[in-house]
C-alpha cells in the first residue's frame, strides 16, 4: 500500500486525499491549521460546467482559452472542461448542496467572461459547502489528519531527486518533525496575502508551498500573473461575489451611471474600476433593483458581508467597492499527471500551474480545477507510490530544519518584520498590482533586496517554544520575501501587457517575444529565469 502525504487541507487537499483513498492508498493530510478554515470557503460564485441548454463543452473551452490570453494550453483547458460535468455530479453524488431552479435541477449563473450560464452554485457559499462536504467524506473514509503542522521544506534525495516527505513545525509543542511517504502532493494555495490588506485572501495564504517547492528544486511557472478582483469591499478588501454582478448587479460611479460591461473578463472590469477610482474618487455595486427577496435568497452572504464590515445594506445602498488580490495564476509547474520536476512531489490546485488559466482566471474554473485536477492528482500520487516506494536512506533535512528553527530564535528584534511585511503589501499593491512600470518594479525589487539583508536583525519576538504563532509568522514573511523576488523580476522580464499582468510603460502584447510562460528556478541557490512554451 502506497503512502501519499497530502500538504494542505483545502479544496483541492480534500478532492486529492479522496482520490488518493480510494486508489488504495494510505493518506495523510496535513494542514497548517483546520481544514474548514482554508481560502476554498472564500470561493463564492460557483463552480463552471456544461450541464446541457445551449451551452457547449467547446463554448466553455473557447471562454476559457480567450480569457487566458494566449497562455492557456488547449488540451489541459480541454481536459478541465470536458470532465466539469461529471465533477459537478461527483460533488452532488457526495452531499454538496447546490441550489436549484424551478425544475429541480442544479441552478446555474453566468459570471463574468463566460458566454452562457453555466456555474453552478450553492447560494453565495459554494466553495464553504464544498469544503465542508468534502471533509465530511473524508472523516467518513477514516483519512488521517495532522492538524497545525506549519510546513518547512520537502524532503528530497539528491541522489534520485525522488521526494521522501517532508518536515514541519508542530505549531502546538514547537517541534519540528518529518513525515516520510512514497509520493507527496502540495495543495498549498496561492500567495495572495502577499498583498496583506489589499488582498481577499485570509492571512495564511503566504505561498509555504510554492517556496518549498522551488528550495527542494522543482520549477515555477507565470508567478508575475496575479489576478486582481473587481469587486471587493473598500474599506477591508473582504471579497464581494462575482454572482452580485451575474445576477444583473451593476457597477456605477460617483454620478451613478454605469462605465463599463460588468461581466466582460475579470482583468478588464477590474482595470476599468482602477481607472474609474482615480478619475472620480469611488465606484460602486448597485444591487438595489434586484429586490430584498432574491438578495436573501441567492445572495444572503453578500448582505451580511457589508452590512457587518461597511455598514451598510445592499438592499437600499449602494456597496462601495475596489480591486483587490484574489488569485495566483501563476505557481509550481506540473506535468499532465501533475507531478513536478522532482519525482513524486505533486501539485494541484491554486499552488499549481497546470496551464488552464494563463494569463487571467475564467470566473467560475477555480473550484472546477481543484475538483478536476483533485481527483487526477490523487490517483497518479497513489499509482506512483506502489510503483516507487520511497526508499528509507537518511536525510539531512529534518536536522538542518531543526537547526534552523532553533537558529531563529537567536535572530534579534531590532527590526520590527510586521512593519516590514505592511511595507511590502502597500508597495506590492502600488507597483505590483493592477498597472505596473519598470521603475516602479525596480524600487520594489530594492526594497525585497534590503528585507532580505535586514531579515537576521527582525527574528520572532516571542522566544517561547509552544503555540508560537510570531516563530510560524517570521517564517512565513521569509516565504513573502523569496516569491515577491520572483514575482518581480518575472514581471520585469515580461516587457508586455497580458491579462492580469498590464504594464503602463508597454500597454500592448507581443506573442513574438513574449508567448511563452515565465520560468523560474534555483542552481546552486541562484535564481534562473526563462520564457519556455
Amino acid at each position: 500500500m502506497a503512502k501519499v502525504l497530502i500538504i494542505g487541507g483545502g479544496g483541492a487537499g480534500l478532492v486529492s486525499a479522496l482520490s488518493a483513498h480510494e486508489a488504495g492508498a494510505q493518506v495523510i493530510v496535513m494542514t497548517k491549521t483546520l481544514p474548514t478554515r482554508s481560502q476554498t470557503s472564500m470561493a463564492q460564485g460557483g463552480m463552471n460546467a456544461v450541464l446541457g441548454g445551449e451551452d457547449s463543452i467547446a463554448n466553455h473551452m473557447a471562454d476559457t482559452l480567450k480569457s487566458s490570453a494566449g497562455l492557456g494550453n488547449e488540451s489541459q483547458i480541454a481536459f478541465l472542461c470536458e470532465n466539469g460535468p461529471d465533477a459537478v455530479r461527483w460533488c452532488n453524488t457526495m452531499g454538496l448542496p447546490f441550489s436549484r431552479d424551478a425544475s429541480g435541477e442544479i441552478a446555474r449563473r453566468r459570471l463574468g467572461g463566460a458566454s452562457a450560464p453555466r456555474a453552478c452554485y450553492a447560494q453565495d457559499y459554494t466553495g464553504l459547502k464544498l469544503l465542508h462536504t468534502l471533509y465530511d467524506q473524508c472523516l467518513k473514509a477514516g483519512i488521517t489528519f495532522m492538524n497545525e503542522r506549519f510546513l518547512l521544506n520537502i524532503i528530497v534525495d539528491e541522489e534520485t531527486n525522488c521526494a521522501l516527505g517532508a518536515t514541519c513545525l508542530n505549531i502546538l509543542t514547537g517541534e519540528v518533525e518529518e513525515i516520510r511517504a512514497d509520493s507527496v502532493i502540495l495543495a498549498t494555495g496561492g500567495y495572495g496575502a502577499l498583498y496583506g490588506k489589499h488582498s481577499t485572501n485570509s492571512v495564511g495564504s503566504t505561498g509555504d508551498g510554492i517556496a518549498a517547492a522551488i528550495r527542494a528544486g522543482a520549477r515555477l511557472a507565470d508567478l508575475e500573473f496575479i489576478q486582481f478582483h473587481p469587486t471587493a469591499l473598500k474599506s477591508s478588501s473582504i471579497l464581494i461575489s462575482e454572482s452580485a454582478r451575474g445576477a444583473g448587479g451593476y457597477l456605477v460611479d460617483e454620478q451613478g451611471d454605469r462605465f463599463t460591461d460588468e461581466l466582460a473578463a475579470r482583468d478588464v472590469v477590474a482595470r476599468a474600476i482602477h481607472d474609474e477610482i482615480i478619475k472620480s474618487g469611488g465606484v460602486y455595486l448597485d444591487i438595489r433593483h434586484l429586490g430584498e427577496e432574491f438578495i436573501n435568497h441567492e445572495l444572503p452572504q453578500e448582505r451580511k458581508l457589508a452590512r457587518l464590515y461597511e455598514g451598510i445594506d445592499p438592499v437600499s445602498d449602494l456597496i462601495p467597492i475596489k480591486p483587490a488580490a484574489h488569485y495566483s495564476m501563476g505557481g509550481i509547474e506540473v506535468n499532465d499527471e501533475c507531478m513536478t520536476s522532482v519525482s513524486g512531489l505533486f501539485a494541484v490546485g491554486e499552488c499549481a500551474n497546470h496551464k488552464t488559466h494563463g494569463a487571467n482566471r475564467l470566473g467560475g474554473n477555480s473550484l472546477l480545477e481543484l475538483v478536476v485536477f483533485g481527483r487526477h492528482c490523487g490517483k497518479f500520487a497513489a499509482q506512483y507510490g506502489v510503483k516507487k516506494p520511497s526508499s528509507v536512506v537518511e536525510n539531512a533535512q529534518l536536522s538542518k530544519d531543526t537547526n534552523f528553527v532553533h537558529g531563529v530564535m537567536y535572530f534579534t528584534n531590532q527590526i520590527d518584520f510586521y512593519e516590514k511585511q505592511e511595507m511590502l503589501a502597500n508597495i506590492f499593491y502600488n507597483n505590483v498590482g493592477l498597472v505596473r512600470e519598470e521603475m516602479g518594479l525596480q524600487t520594489v525589487l530594492d526594497a525585497i533586496g534590503k528585507m532580505h539583508k535586514e531579515l537576521p536583525l527582525m527574528g520572532p519576538k516571542d522566544k517561547s517554544k509552544i503555540c508560537n504563532t510570531n516563530l510560524v509568522e517570521f517564517v512565513e514573511f521569509g516565504n513573502k520575501l523569496e516569491l515577491a523576488e520572483i514575482i518581480v523580476i518575472s514581471a520585469i522580464n515580461r516587457s508586455e501587457s497580458r491579462g492580469a499582468h498590464y504594464r503602463g510603460d508597454v500597454p500592448t502584447r507581443n506573442d513574438a517575444m513574449f508567448g511563452a510562460h515565465t520560468i523560474t528556478w534555483k542552481e546552486d541557490g541562484a535564481l534562473c529565469t526563462d520564457f519556455l512554451l
